[in-house]
């Protein structure tokens, strides 16, 4: 199945380079370097794993910070984004613009070479 072939892959879109996310839509500062931004949802298994994957990204890379937010809380957003599905992760670079995305459970070494893209 298509869908779960790109499950976890961080891919670029096109309009992601024009997005800008801010401590006011985060609801926390940005990193000093690149913000990981997950949304998630209450009941998704999934979610559970990214976060423990995005925690230990940020905690080895100096300057990123992990933000989660609830997709079901934060509907305008979500819809501004075009998030479609959760666990979807935003990286964003020093400026909050997104330069990378993934949805469903990303691998840890995705995640850091994504990165590499924020710095």
């Amino acid at each position: 199945m298509v869908a779960e072939r790109e499950s976890g892959r961080v891919r670029v879109r096109g309009r992601d380079d024009e997005e800008r996310l801010g401590a006011a839509e985060l609801g926390g500062e940005l990193g000093e370097r690149a913000t990981l931004v997950q949304f998630s949802s209450a009941f998704c298994a999934p979610c559970r794993a990214t976060r423990r994957i995005l925690g230990e990204v940020a905690g080895i890379v100096p300057g990123v910070t992990h933000v989660e937010i609830d997709a079901e809380d934060n509907l305008d957003l979500v819809r501004a984004l075009g998030i479609l599905k959760t666990p979807t992760v935003l990286v964003l670079d020093a400026d909050g613009r997104v330069v990378r995305r993934a949805t469903g459970q990303p691998r840890k070494a995705d995640v850091i070479a994504a990165l590499g893209k924020a710095f």
